[in-house]
């Protein structure tokens, strides 16, 4: 390709994966919602996205995960979206380098939609402040808005409010097994615990947090489990989110290369590294 390719590398925008240092279920809505309380942070690692605008109005994906229908694609339904806000008949074709596996808990198409509301904001030159492209990612999902707020984020009601934070960016081994993790699946399991206990954001610490979703997919999903059960033996270990993925955390990055290399490679073992900062917030700040 040459450089002048929209679809090239230079042109990529990025899409990074996110993890749950911790998830509370604080209790359930009248609306079936759950009130919750997570940190999030981002890694150095995700999505790619390439976007060529057009002038007649379709918002096409020509190229993404094969087992997403195009049309109820997020960064599609995104992307429509903005243009109806713009009144403009904005148009644009999108590919997808997809990474981040489906149903990993990662965030993906999350990030995906967060990242398509920030590039074209930019490619259609709308110039939306932040806090309406957030409004407009929250009726997408209700992680998108901490992607397209692009810091690291105490977050709590069904994931919508949001405090800047700043937890330690330290090196983690992730794991994902391979399966896909339902979230209505977990969410409405009877199960679940929905009465943790509300704490503070400064009374915050590993040690005395849990992701309450963990006991429900390990039960349902063994290949969960068996990965967090290995990953424990070595590191402080987690699943984000309500799973696939499991993650480690190890004091360098050597350590948690030594244990990827003795890690089975369905689990699709990577080192990865912890973002108080997303690699959109650059992009976000016109710099």
């Amino acid at each position: 390709m040459s450089v002048a390719d929209p679809f090239s590398s230079r042109f990529a925008w990025p899409a990074p994966a996110k993890i749950n240092l911790f998830l509370h279920i604080t209790g359930r809505r009248p609306d079936g919602y759950h009130e919750l309380q997570t940190l999030f942070q981002f890694l150095d690692w995700g999505d790619r996205l390439w976007f060529q605008p057009r002038g007649d109005g379709l918002c096409r994906r020509l190229e993404g995960p094969a087992e997403v229908d195009p049309e109820q694609d997020l960064v599609v339904r995104a992307a429509r979206l903005l243009s109806q806000r713009s009144g403009a008949g904005l148009g644009v074709d999108i590919r997808i380098d997809k990474q981040i596996p489906l149903g990993s808990g990662l965030g993906g198409g999350s990030s995906d939609a967060a990242t398509t509301l920030v590039a074209l904001n930019r490619l259609w030159n709308l110039g939306l402040p932040p806090d309406e492209l957030a409004a407009l990612g929250l009726r997408l999902g209700a992680d998108v808005p901490v992607f397209l707020r692009a810091e690291a984020a105490w977050a709590e009601g069904v994931g919508e409010r949001l405090q800047a934070a700043a937890p330690e960016e330290g090196w983690l081994l992730l794991l994902c097994p391979p399966v896909a993790v339902s979230t209505a699946e977990i969410f409405s399991a009877p199960a679940l615990r929905r009465d943790t206990a509300p704490i503070r954001p400064q009374d915050w610490r590993w040690e005395d947090s849990r992701n309450d979703c963990e006991p429900i997919t390990s039960a349902r999903y063994p290949e969960v489990a068996a990965a967090l059960a290995w990953l424990r033996q070595r590191a402080p270990a987690r699943m984000s989110g309500t799973g696939a993925s499991v993650f480690g955390r190890f004091a360098d990055p050597a350590a948690a290369r030594a244990a990827a290399a003795e890690a089975p490679a369905a689990w699709r073992p990577r080192v990865v590294r912890g973002l108080n900062r997303s690699p959109l917030a650059a992009i976000l700040r016109g710099l």
